[in-house]
């Protein structure tokens, strides 16, 4: 298994390497400092599987909402919120909590399933999906549901935020850490690449050595290659994506995300890296998980059928 990142041709995780390898890694939970859940790789897999099980069944329940690309990024969500990320659940507010900025909202689903298994809210609050007055509504809404960082709907949006949530934590003086989960179809909105131009152009004068870069920034490419229209390559084709990001000058890293391995050694990464932001291109299956809503554009955002349901969550024993 190898990471490309920038830099050198690439940056192998095997267990030969003596520094960041995915062995040393991934013998042991991650031990960031103040993290409230680190767990090992065996039970992220157990809870990825239960995480892609409730994307199925709340949607079908709801009968709308957006399976493909929940399912899509649950390895890249799971490792977050269970592994990367500093946070508590008993304290969705703590000032110095890392910062998950989730711009394709349509995900919802799948960050509902996040937090109520980490336990911002009881696994039982997860069947009133889109129903009125529930705190889990079809796009993340920051004013309704514990944990959620920013209120979503229009796509493009969520890395401008995040640079100048990573801009207020180098103005406040504070280490915490801020990730943006977007789409690949949603690079297809301008604003996404003036914020590219901005992250690493941006720093802060601290009163230290010198001014202070946005490397507390790391932007995620959910790249699953489908939109709601149809494959990237026919509707606006984005690639090559990942050299993209290397010109805006961003070190630039390029996993399978779904492998655990890979997704973790590429957040670990990101924490070494100095004087400016990260993008981790993560190569995805959309419906990942569901043989009929893999690669299925159909079910971009289009609810499963009862029938379609007892498949998926038997397909997902």
């Amino acid at each position: 298994m190898a990471i490309s990142g920038e830099g050198s041709a690439e940056e192998h995780l095997g267990p030969e390497a003596s520094v960041h390898s995915a062995a040393e890694a991934l013998a042991l939970p991650y031990k960031k400092p103040g993290s409230a859940m680190p767990l090992p790789l065996d039970e992220m897999a157990v809870i990825a599987k239960r995480i892609r099980r409730h994307i199925v069944a709340i949607i079908g329940k709801a009968g709308s909402g957006h399976p493909g690309g929940s399912l899509s990024a649950v390895e890249i969500v799971t490792a977050l919120y269970f592994n990367v990320l500093r946070h508590d659940p008993a304290n969705p507010g703590w000032e110095d909590r890392d910062r998950l900025i989730v711009s394709k909202g349509h995900a919802a689903p799948l960050i509902y399933a996040g937090l109520a298994e980490c336990g911002y809210f009881p696994l039982k609050e997860l069947e009133t999906l889109r129903t009125p007055g529930s705190c889990l509504q079809g796009h993340c809404d920051a004013t309704l549901t514990p944990g959620v960082e920013m209120s979503s709907g229009s796509l493009g949006q969520g890395l401008s935020f995040g640079i100048g949530v990573a801009l207020a934590g180098r103005l406040d003086r504070r280490d915490y850490r801020v990730y943006v989960l977007l789409g690949d179809g949603e690079c297809d909105e301008g604003q996404v690449w003036e914020a590219a131009m901005a992250g690493p152009h941006f720093s802060v004068k601290t009163g230290g050595a010198g001014p202070s870069k946005l490397d507390n920034l790391v932007a995620i490419v959910d790249h699953n290659r489908l939109q709601i229209d149809g494959w990237n390559s026919e509707v606006m084709n984005i690639e090559p994506l990942a050299d993209k990001w290397r010109a805006f000058g961003w070190h630039t890293i390029e996993i399978d995300g779904h492998d655990l391995v890979q997704v973790l050694g590429a957040f670990h990464l990101a924490e070494e890296v100095k004087g400016k932001p990260t993008a981790i291109v993560a190569r995805t299956v959309k419906g990942k998980g569901v043989s009929f809503m893999e690669d299925n554009v159909d079910f971009h955002g289009k609810a499963p059928t009862p029938v379609e349901v007892e498949r998926a969550l038997r397909e997902l024993s």
